[in-house]
């Protein structure tokens, strides 16, 4: 007499295209929070100033920013002061940043483990955008301070109702980055020379953004030549971020459905790009 069989788990060799496997995921959830804690602890367990260096980053970073493009170059802030300006454009950016940039290189640096052991290989860049969220919660504490210290000043800013928005301007920044990363990374095991080029084309897609200068001062030097600024989706999350906690720069909600619309596009096409590569990568890489 034959019985039915019920497996918990079937491992296939082929899968549709389309298969985004995010019930894997939600299975293998306790994988997920094992992969956090380890790159937070290994990241920051063999440093002398260990979890300073959120701080003194993005510090250093306001100081030479203020310097050079707000004292020497004369870039306008759009009437907020300097410090807090850069602070929150580089509070925005470095997560983003990061994100990419980890993630570009998941192949690379965890094929020995991706070929041992089966687990569903989007957790380790899932992980990867969540340990993030600790270091920009940490930068953002240091923006928030940085805003109480020009408030009890008397600095001309204010909070606007976007900061309700806030939670979902993150959700927008991780899956740009996410996106970005899959695809850099899926297209890395067979062209390895790109994960070079990887850490110098974020550092320059930055001054492609209202990072360092606002968008209202590049429409009013370059006009129509500054769309290429005006429609990268960080643009209007930066801008956005400035007019949440700063009350300037510049918000709309035909902006917000754009960048939700390229922000959603580039994911799914980043993780069937990574679930497609990720069937064969240590035969390639």
């Amino acid at each position: 007499m034959n019985k039915t069989e019920n497996w918990d788990l079937v491992i296939e060799g082929k899968t549709s295209l389309f298969d985004l496997k995010f019930k894997d995921v939600w299975r293998y959830r306790d994988l997920l929070y094992m992969f956090v804690k380890r790159d937070f602890i290994s990241f920051y367990k063999q440093t002398i100033l260990g979890p300073a260096w959120f701080f003194i980053q993005p510090i250093f970073t306001t100081i030479v920013f203020t310097f050079v493009f707000g004292n020497l170059a004369g870039l306008g802030t759009d009437g907020l002061p300097q410090p807090l300006f850069y602070m929150a454009g580089i509070t925005a950016w470095n997560y983003f940043a990061d994100c990419i940039n980890k993630t570009s290189t998941v192949f690379n640096t965890n094929k020995a483990i991706f070929g041992k052991v089966y687990f569903p290989r989007l957790i380790m860049p899932l992980s990867i955008v969540v340990s993030n969220l600790v270091k920009f919660s940490v930068q953002f504490l240091l923006f928030a301070f940085m805003m109480l210290y020009f408030y009890i000043n008397e600095a001309n800013f204010q909070i606007t109702w976007v900061a309700l928005l806030f939670p979902y301007l993150l959700l927008l920044m991780a899956l740009l980055g996410l996106g970005l990363g899959l695809i850099i990374s899926a297209m890395t095991t067979k062209y390895k020379d790109l994960s070079f080029l990887v850490s110098f084309g974020v550092q320059l897609l930055m001054y492609g953004t209202t990072v360092i200068y606002p968008l209202s001062e590049v429409k009013n030097k370059f006009g129509d030549y500054a769309g290429f600024i005006e429609y990268n989706p960080m643009t209007f999350i930066i801008e956005s971020f400035r007019y949440a906690f700063l009350g300037a720069g510049q918000f709309s909600i035909q902006g917000l459905v754009y960048t939700t619309i390229v922000s959603i596009l580039l994911f799914l096409l980043g993780v069937i790009t990574f679930n497609k590569v990720e069937k064969n990568f240590v035969d390639t890489i």
